[in-house]
């Protein structure tokens, strides 16, 4: 009796084991707030409300030091990364645009000939992840629950909806400025679901830019920015200053793509998720669900104004706000404790050039059309033939193959020859043949990093790295795509289902996202996956 009783207690351990390893959460909600640097996570934190990023980090798991591992450090080329937890060598997509290698032809990273728009009549819609080499986690958790599961897609920009979702979403949204819509193309279905018709008819876009801009809060409490009137930010068309208010109403009727950079731009996109929860009834179903967001006017405006403006502080703040109502919102549609969210982000951002000069700091303009007139001439003297230079994008330098074959010369002469050259210019630090990268050590990790970004088919063999500071890009606000901290130091903060508080100062990379959620919903990994679980966060 007592063996029966015994082994009837064995075997109900060994059922309660087997659903705490099948436990899985309702919904997944990836959020990838646009151009945020780590340091946004405690540079506003006195300001931010409880409900928001201090959520985050007070109830959820942080990952202070979370580093991109590749170059060129882009919108596309992260939201990729973080999704495959794979790098551009292997994923495939090396920019937001890269000359293809072999036909000299430039493309658009999630361009798809053979599609149609999907609500709209212009070609905002011909888009889809087929240039996407290698499967998402989101793609993963499809297959995983053998198409149970539902994938959405969600932002601003077209890119950072399309990659995260992967290859085999129900859907995937971006906004088109030509008709202030959500849209989709006919890779994903043949017509607008009806819930998106309902909130597209709300307008919203007009509702939101009906107002001035202005800040929060009293603007003389802005102590983390600089005056505002500065000389490095941007302005609105017909705007004589960057100054606040910001004429929305007008400058929305002039360009209704103005709406981006604004802080208006991230509250439509929750909105919209928001509405995607609705429409798709995300988290109540009997598999596994997940969705991406792109927050993408954090980008927007630290293109325009830089991130020492009041713009910037005060779009986070407000962000704040947004994340703190959409997760109040998740608790009551789906159950707090029931949804997991990551926070993280594609990329950062330099200051603005003339704000570190004003400050003494190291910076300058990469003038890349100055540099490639430059390199011409070089290699015209040299080898006796013009314009043996393609293209210079993404900090590489492309070169017509078929005009240096047909003129028999040699090609890594050629490249060495460039090499020589940029070495004496202004403002940049190294050159690489990333075909002999062997010959030419750089240090690390700009030397992995280099690798990990070079893909034979879409990228330039020689690759150019700028002194700290100095980069490509207007004068104006700022920009990102270098090696350097302030571009590639991004927050990592997991929060919800099975996720203790706490946080760790091991160095973690933006491919380990993927590998973590893959060994939290015990799934295969992504096909190109080369990233590691963060175990320290695991339960």
């Amino acid at each position: 009796m007592a063996s029966a009783i015994l082994g009837a207690f064995t075997a109900f351990q060994g059922m309660t084991a087997v659903a705490q390893v099948n436990e899985k959460p309702k919904l997944i909600v990836g959020i990838v707030v646009d151009q945020m640097r780590w340091d946004y996570l405690y540079r506003y934190y006195d300001r931010y409300e409880t409900g928001g990023f201090k959520r985050l980090l007070g109830d959820g798991f942080s990952c202070e030091n979370t580093f991109i591992s590749h170059l060129p450090s882009f919108t596309a080329v992260g939201h990729s990364t973080i999704y495959t937890g794979s790098v551009p060598a292997i994923h495939g997509i090396t920019g937001n645009d890269w000359p293809d290698q072999v036909t000299g032809r430039k493309w658009y990273c999630t361009e798809d000939t053979t599609v149609q728009s999907v609500g709209s009549s212009s070609s905002a819609g011909k888009m889809s992840p087929r240039n996407l080499l290698a499967s998402t986690i989101t793609d993963e958790l499809k297959l995983a629950t053998n198409f149970r599961s539902k994938v959405v897609g969600v932002s601003l920009k077209d890119r950072a909806s399309i990659l995260p979702a992967g290859h085999t979403p129900n859907g995937a949204f971006w906004l088109d400025d030509s008709n202030g819509s959500f849209i989709t193309s006919t890779y994903y279905m043949k017509e607008l679901p009806s819930w998106v018709k309902s909130f597209n008819d709300r307008k919203e876009p007009q509702q939101l830019m009906s107002k001035p801009w202005e800040t929060l809060y009293p603007i003389h409490t802005y102590a983390q920015s600089s005056e505002d009137n500065a000389a490095w930010e941007g302005t609105f068309p017909g705007e004589k200053a960057p100054v606040f208010p910001h004429q929305m109403k007008d400058v929305y009727k002039k360009e209704p793509g103005n709406l981006r950079s604004t802080p208006s731009g991230n509250t439509l996109t929750l909105d919209f998720a928001k509405a995607a929860v609705e429409g798709y009834d995300l988290g109540n179903g009997t598999a596994t669900d997940f969705l991406t967001i792109n927050c993408a006017s954090t980008d927007y405006v630290g293109h325009k104004y830089g991130p020492n403006s009041i713009e910037i502080e005060d779009t986070y703040l407000r962000l704040d706000k947004d994340l703190s109502a959409f997760f109040t919102y998740l608790d009551q549609k789906v159950g707090k404790g029931n949804y997991l969210v990551f926070l993280t982000a594609d990329h950062g951002a330099a200051h603005a050039i003339k704000f570190m000069q004003e400050h003494n700091l190291p910076s300058g303009p990469v003038e890349s059309r100055t540099l490639i007139s430059g390199l011409d001439s070089t290699l015209t003297a040299r080898f006796g033939v013009s314009k043996l230079v393609s293209s210079f994008m993404n900090y590489h330098v492309s070169y017509d193959k078929a005009k240096i074959a047909a003129s028999k010369l040699d090609y890594d002469a050629i490249k060495k020859a460039t090499i020589q050259y940029f070495e004496v210019q202004p403002g940049i630090q190294f050159a690489a043949d990333l075909d002999n990268i062997g010959n030419n050590p750089l240090p690390e990790p700009i030397n992995t990093m280099a690798i990990n970004g070079y893909n034979r088919k879409r990228t330039g063999s020689v690759i150019v790295i700028p002194e700290p500071g100095w980069f490509e890009g207007s004068l104006k606000g700022t920009t990102h795509g270098n090696w350097n901290p302030f571009d590639i130091h991004i927050p990592l903060v997991f929060m919800g289902w099975h996720v203790k508080h706490g946080t760790t100062n091991e160095t973690v990379h933006m491919t380990d996202i993927a590998a973590t959620l893959a060994a939290m919903l015990h799934i295969q990994m992504p096909s190109g996956c080369v990233g590691k679980p963060v175990v320290s966060m695991l339960p």
